[in-house]
């Protein structure tokens, strides 16, 4: 590749070791002028698992944004892309920036009316598809906004009003890679870059307007805990859609910048042999997936032999001693190192035996959850973030990691609770707002109550939390608490995180604002109906009179994205749950 150097001009100014980068295209591409031959993502295709190196990348997002500029995208252009995890995402994700068009990355599992309501708010007129389904979906969700459809697998259906092109035309497009480059270094750091669409829980998704220096102070604050785990040279198993804001920004460009090759996980039905053959240093998750995990673990355990569950357990219990306290003794350290060889090393093998971190974030990672990896020597920790703040806010590092919290601020994040206890955040990492919204906007990003005129504004997250000794505990949603008849706050979240770590449920929504006590709607994992009586006498062991869950019933069907009641990234749309199954709800309070 051609060596045309690399400027400062423009460049973001955050914390401490923050990059000399002041766009991501140009931060992407530099670093491909500099190891062009390094292998930046694992793909399987055509039956086989292939690279992408970083020369090749950036070739590809020259010839890209050479032909889309050609046809007529022009800076600002908001330009959907609906994709599964694959490395032409990146480069087109790439070029469209580079160009200064905005990048809308959507759902695969996103409705027709999903799709709809992003290209009308969105105002896109260009969209880019991976498969022929996914053109025909886009294409009718809004014809009327459509003037260019691009499709990565196969051209647009010829019935398409829109003009149409097919991926392997934008690669052959002749691109002028060095003049590219003097381009993106002019890109100012407050471009917008991408418009992030809230899955949300419950209400319509906004637009989250992330400009170029919120993701770049995400790698920013990430940088200095990467260097300390070494994750140069090393990979990570990406199985989280790219369309997810924490995929995006962590998959996209905050790990690959820091030397870590990217490799598309084929589904969570091939994790295991994936783990074994790639051996990631790192992966990144929702608590879902480590609930499965800890659930296939434990049915393994079943069957065992009785002194082989009885190692594991004990194994367990002094790993998890050992990181919360109190100390161990001296018979108890023999112990823990005689089953560190037996039991923990085999578990550690399981996973691949190289990982660095675990990094579970996207809904509140119940403290069992979190123990049951822990004790067995993974090191799981939990992280925090928001769509709204590019989006990773605060995490754990693992070598001084507390469960129950969701770990410190990055570097150059401010945090702060207003006085009614919800959690503040401000720094170059806030987004510029929501697209369309400027009432939805005023009340996100405002100053606090008592800050003096002329100060910066604070992200109103909306979470409920504690500061103590620097690191943050989220307590619930600002807006969830179910008050009782008896005027008792009571935390949702808190009672289903409880219920879903329990083996036999597999999904659960609590309800009863305005009603003597708290009920449950639950699904059962399949094959254990039978337990659910059991598990949720077991969990209101643990709660206080209050929180404890008077009547139960079984949801007649899962919750699921197709049904509406999930959402992208498996969380449950606790809102429309309620509304969707009000009559059954009703009838526990009878």
């Amino acid at each position: 590749m051609p060596d045309i150097g690399t400027g400062q001009d423009g460049a973001f100014q955050g914390s401490k070791g923050s990059t000399p980068w002041g766009s991501l295209p140009w931060m992407l591409l530099d670093i491909a002028r500099q190891r062009p031959d390094r292998p930046m993502v694992r793909f399987w295709r055509g039956k086989r698992w292939q690279r992408l190196s970083w020369g090749e990348f950036a070739l590809s997002v020259a010839s890209a944004a050479a032909w889309l500029r050609r046809a007529g995208v022009s800076p600002g252009d908001r330009v959907v892309l609906v994709s599964e995890s694959r490395p032409e995402f990146n480069i087109a994700d790439a070029a469209l920036m580079a160009i200064g068009a905005v990048t809308v990355p959507t759902y695969t599992t996103n409705t027709d009316a999903d799709h709809a309501h992003i290209l009308r708010d969105s105002g896109a007129r260009i969209a880019i598809a991976s498969s022929a389904a996914l053109l025909a979906r886009v294409a009718g969700a809004a014809p009327e906004r459509l003037e260019l459809l691009i499709g990565l697998d196969a051209p647009p259906p010829p019935e398409a009003a829109a003009r149409t092109a097919h991926w392997p035309e934008l690669l052959a497009e002749p691109g002028d890679l060095p003049m590219l480059m003097a381009e993106v270094e002019q890109i100012p750091p407050g471009r917008l870059a991408c418009l992030i669409y809230t899955s949300g829980t419950g209400g319509t998704p906004r637009g989250v307007m992330l400009p170029h220096r919120a993701m770049l102070a995400n790698r920013d604050g990430v940088a200095a805990l990467a260097e300390r785990l070494h994750l140069d040279g090393t990979t990570y198993l990406s199985f989280l859609p790219l369309s997810h804001s924490y995929e995006h920004t962590v998959g996209v460009f905050l790990l690959p910048s820091l030397g870590v090759e990217v490799v598309y996980s084929r589904g969570a039905d091939r994790l295991s042999a994936e783990f074994q053959e790639f051996r990631p240093s790192i992966i990144t998750a929702v608590p879902r997936l480590f609930e499965v995990l800890r659930g296939r673990m434990l049915a393994q355990l079943e069957k065992e032999t009785p002194f082989r569950q009885r190692l594991f357990r004990t194994a367990l219990d002094l790993g998890l001693r050992r990181a919360d306290g109190p100390p161990l003794s001296l018979l108890e350290r023999v112990q823990d190192a005689v089953l560190d060889r037996l039991v923990r090393q085999k578990v550690r093998a399981r996973f691949g035996g190289n990982l660095q971190a675990m990094v579970c974030g996207g809904a509140r990672l119940d403290p069992d959850l979190s123990g049951f990896f822990i004790g067995l020597g993974l090191p799981l920790i939990q992280g925090y973030g928001q769509t709204e703040a590019g989006p990773v806010i605060a995490v754990n590092p693992p070598w001084d990691n507390v469960r129950q919290t969701v770990g410190y601020p990055l570097s150059g994040v401010e945090a702060r609770l207003a006085e009614d206890g919800e959690l503040l955040v401000r720094g170059p990492l806030v987004m510029d707002g929501y697209w369309g919204n400027p009432e939805a906007t005023a009340a996100a990003i405002h100053p606090a109550a008592g800050d003096p005129p002329g100060v910066a504004p604070w992200l109103h997250t909306g979470d409920m939390a504690r500061i103590e000794a620097g690191r943050i505990t989220i307590t619930d949603r600002k807006r969830d608490f179910i008050k009782t008849l008896g005027g008792d706050m009571v935390s949702p979240a808190k009672l289903e995180s409880l219920l879903m770590a329990e083996p036999e449920i597999a999904q659960a929504v609590v309800a009863g604002e305005g009603q003597a006590g708290v009920v449950a709607l639950v699904v059962a994992t399949e094959g254990q109906e039978a337990g659910i009586a059991q598990a949720i006498a077991r969990v209101n062991a643990r709660l206080s009179t209050i929180e404890r869950i008077r009547r139960w019933s079984v949801a007649p069907a899962a919750f699921s994205v197709e049904n509406g009641l999930l959402t992208p990234t498996m969380k449950v749309k606790r809102r429309a749950v309620l509304e969707r199954h009000e009559a059954e709800i009703a009838a526990l309070y009878r």
